[in-house]
């Protein structure tokens, strides 16, 4: 052997060994799931072979025929599952098999929850199903050549899975994939027929190649096993609840059953299959990644083209998962034609509006699956209001929101409205860093007294969503915290006393404050801030800093209720020093009510502290007369 072709060992990338260690002990009674991530990874290096193909012209022909074979040898103790799919070269095996960096490790290991069901769930979520073949096998090795690339550029790849792995250049006449797993032998007993079978149908029956099982040494035929024509593109009367149930598992590796799915048929000049489903489990990256969208995959005549780019699924629609096969796009089409093709404009209108179907009749069905899907989605689709005007109704109408008047239901804007009361043509809304900082919220209090409804709006992007969703239905949103209040019936007009104490509180305040104004929004607190109805809210500022963008400097206005007992103290006091603590604390105290940040909270600690120290000396001297007096 010369020295250019003699095994290099080389070590795992960081995380890989305690990622290995996590498959090979942790997920042992979910041991099945390696036969599914080995065969879904065939699937795929197949349809990547199918593409390229149709490009390359070296590649011409080497499509044809392609199936994944999987055969097993039970007296060696061994199991093979081989493509003649893309193949990979020698830096493309380092990077897809020597590190896992980038399908997300950290992540991956951070979000285990303990339950092993639930964590084999999340192997093909996170791209590191290869490794689950460490679950039963105590060497794995693997032969593959890019399928444009001599023979002679082929490569092994071996590891014991105890954090090294050896590299060797060889000499391979078919392109594609071969992977022997040893297995270990409290694992043999998958090595039988009826086994393989059992797991193949289970797992991976709608794969869209054929899956071939041979046993070592017997002159059978291999048996094809699996249920290899597009699903998709079957009649509906023909498919079962659990034919489509499974191939949501082959498609996804997502072992949670779907919580709906819908599949149609479009004919005549244009024709198109299109499989639908929504998740009942969101993905780990998804609130984060809004530009990775690998849910629903485009076909063309059968040939797996590209995961769906924007051009056909919507931003706030990337939870959708499934399957779209066009019979009239170009086989060559790029995600830069895809822009300008209007097939595919009309496709992406029937994606959006079957999802918007989807959703809608769930929220009419409502119940646990409706609840798992607010829980998973709910904050997502929000951003269909901001991004898709000509669905912001449709889309609005689909949200919901934690309620003033009802802590264990969402509400949405329909429901909302009709409960409205005689007169009332505004739907109010506050925004908060939290539901218990909302409902605990002074501003709250004089829609309480008066029985008017308030929508509690928690999630990040609410700010965002109530900035662009201005009405709904003809009816006004308004903050409870914005400009002032017009309730009608009881609310005075401040007389001049109240006024002049606005005033006297304006000037101990200073530049903190841009105006001081005595009002009937508070019933039991002493103090809140508002801003102007165009005013940029204290969370959005908050947000917008947290994520490193500059905010202008504004200040913020304070409201009084000069009912307040502390503010009738406050009034009848002549220590300017007191005063200007009291009114530097009812500051504070309103913006820390309001979900804001103080500029200095220590001198704000001191402050009350200090007043602790005064009220609770008044208490003992007065103890102290009384019982000198006894």
């Amino acid at each position: 052997m010369s020295e250019a072709n003699a095994p290099e060992t080389r070590r795992f990338d960081t995380e890989v060994h305690q990622l290995l260690k996590l498959m090979i002990n942790a997920l042992y009674s979910n041991r099945e799931i390696f036969l599914r991530e080995l065969i879904s990874n065939a699937s795929d290096a197949s349809d990547k072979l199918r593409f390229e193909a149709l490009t390359h012209e070296s590649l011409k022909g080497a499509d044809q025929d392609l199936a994944i074979d999987v055969s097993f040898d039970a007296e060696a103790g061994t199991l093979t599952v081989a493509d003649r799919g893309i193949g990979m070269n020698r830096e493309e095996i380092i990077d897809n098999l020597g590190t896992i960096a980038k399908s997300g490790t950290k992540q991956f290991l951070d979000s285990l929850s303990g339950d092993k069901q639930k964590d084999a769930a999340l192997i093909g979520q996170f791209g590191v199903g290869f490794y689950s073949a460490f679950i039963v096998a105590s060497e794995v090795t693997v032969e593959t050549r890019r399928a444009d690339e001599p023979a002679e550029n082929g490569v092994r790849w071996t590891s014991t899975g105890e954090g090294e792995y050896q590299l060797e250049t060889i000499e391979r006449a078919d392109p594609g994939t071969t992977i022997v797993l040893t297995m270990r032998e409290d694992h043999t007993d998958l090595l039988s027929k009826w086994q393989l079978k059992r797991i193949i149908h289970h797992y991976s029956n709608h794969i869209a190649f054929p899956i071939r099982l041979a046993e070592a040494g017997k002159d059978d035929e291999p048996e094809t096993v699996n249920d290899s024509k597009a699903l998709w593109a079957r009649a509906k009367s023909e498919i079962s609840d659990e034919d489509y149930q499974e191939f949501y598992t082959s498609l996804t590796g997502d072992s949670e059953k779907p919580l709906s799915w819908a599949h149609h048929h479009v004919e005549g000049n244009q024709r198109y299959s299109m499989l639908l489903y929504l998740p009942s489990q969101a993905p780990f990256d998804m609130l984060i990644n809004r530009d990775e969208r690998e849910g629903v995959k485009l076909y063309i005549q059968r040939v797996f083209i590209m995961d769906a780019a924007e051009q056909v699924v919507p931003r706030y629609l990337r939870f959708m998962r499934g399957v779209i096969d066009s019979a009239d796009l170009p086989l060559n089409i790029s995600r830069e034609i895809l822009q300008d093709n209007p097939l595919v404009r009309k496709i992406r209108a029937a994606v959006i509006k079957r999802s918007l179907d989807l959703i809608d009749k769930l929220a009419g069905e409502g119940g646990e699956a409706w609840d798992k899907f607010q829980k998973a989605f709910g904050s997502v689709l929000k951003e269909g209001v901001i991004e898709d005007f000509e669905q912001r109704e449709r889309v609005a109408s689909l949200l919901r929101f934690a309620s003033s008047k009802s802590e264990d239901e969402s509400v949405g804007l329909d429901a909302y409205i009709e409960r409205m009361q005689e007169g009332q043509d505004t739907i109010w809304f506050l925004t908060a860093d939290s539901l218990k900082v909302a409902q605990n919220s002074p501003h709250l209090e004089a829609f309480r007294k008066r029985g008017i409804e308030v929508l509690l709006l928690t999630d990040r992007i609410d700010e965002w969503l109530v900035a662009h969703l201005h009405e709904y239905k003809g009816k006004q949103l308004k903050s409870v915290a914005s400009g002032k209040l017009d309730l009608g019936g009881d609310q005075a007009e401040p007389d001049e006393a109240a006024k002049k104490l606005a005033g006297r509180i304006k000037k101990v305040l200073g530049e903190q404050v841009g105006n001081v104004v005595a009002g009937s929004r508070l019933t039991d607190s002493p103090g809140c801030i508002v801003s102007d109805e165009d005013a940029m809210s204290l969370q959005m500022q908050k947000m917008l800093r947290q994520a490193g963008q500059e905010v202008p400097e504004t200040k913020p206005d304070l409201e009084i209720n000069a009912g307040h007992p502390l503010l009738e103290l406050m009034a009848d006091t002549s220590d300017d020093k007191r005063f200007g603590e009291f009114s530097q604390l009812l500051f504070d105290q309103a913006l820390l009510a309001e979900g804001g940040e103080l500029a200095d909270p220590a001198a704000y600690v001191k402050r009350v502290n200090d007043l602790l120290v005064g009220a609770l000396g008044k208490d003992k001297d007065s103890d102290d007369d009384h019982a000198a007096s006894a």
